[in-house]
């Protein structure tokens, strides 16, 4: 049976949780998680766990905050005066805010706080300092390179 590698498309099924046990993230049964290995388009650590696996194997790995979203840094919390929120956005605690950065790139900033005239944001992504374990079952390999 074909093991999966670089170059193949390959659908999964994935739970993904925090060390407290809480899910993130997971696939459901009619909607499997597709992607191809080497893309760079999921975590090296995710893709790199999939890599040798054969279709119906079942795999738990665990990837430290370094490998995954980076630690939280403290630097991205920041406060801001509410009036510079533009009037169609309402600012609540734990609500996400999609802005552009002064560098050009697209951010998600998470309310914190939100007082008479100011508000606190946290720009780190939210899973940034956390430990991920992932429960991946490689369903299909899609496509394969000749003579394999």
């Amino acid at each position: 049976m074909a093991k999966a590698k670089e170059g193949d498309r390959v659908k999964v099924y994935f739970t993904g949780t925090l060390g407290d046990g809480t899910i993130f993230g997971q696939t459901h049964e009619d909607e499997p998680f597709e992607f191809t290995i080497g893309e760079k388009s999921v975590l090296p650590k995710f893709e790199g766990a999939v890599i040798g696996m054969k279709e119906g194997e079942n795999k738990a790995i665990l990837i430290a905050p370094e490998d995954a979203y980076g630690p939280r840094d403290e630097k991205r919390v920041f406060t801001g005066e509410k009036s510079e929120i533009p009037d169609h956005i309402t600012p609540e605690i734990g609500k996400k805010i999609q802005v552009q950065m002064g560098s050009g790139e697209m951010a998600i900033l998470t309310v914190l706080e939100v007082s008479e005239d100011k508000v606190t944001f946290d720009a780190n992504d939210p899973l940034a300092g956390e430990e991920l374990t992932f429960e991946i079952k490689l369903l299909e390999i899609l496509q394969t390179e000749p003579n394999e």
